[in-house]
């Protein structure tokens, strides 16, 4: 069951960058780590094998929201850089 809604800018960039939503699901119902980031939003995020090989999934939620609000949704080879370990 979705507790969260995805905007349309989370949409639109999902689509640019080749995110599916049911990866995206996954990474939302159980996220490999969830840290602070600016303002009251936080990023759910998980390691993820691509095509392109592992990258870093991040959601950026606005979780203080009913239903929580996904903001926008990247991948990233960065991983050491946003992983925090927990």
């Amino acid at each position: 069951m979705k507790t969260y809604i995805i905007t349309k800018h989370a949409q639109e960039e999902m689509a640019i960058r080749g995110i599916p939503e049911s990866i995206l699901d996954v990474v939302m119902q159980t996220p490999g780590e969830i840290v602070p980031e600016k303002a009251e939003l936080v990023a759910y995020q998980s390691v993820i094998s691509f095509p392109e090989g592992l990258m870093l999934l991040r959601a950026i939620v606005a979780d203080q929201d009913q239903p929580m609000r996904i903001i926008t949704v990247y991948r990233t080879s960065k991983i050491e850089k946003y992983w925090r370990g927990s």
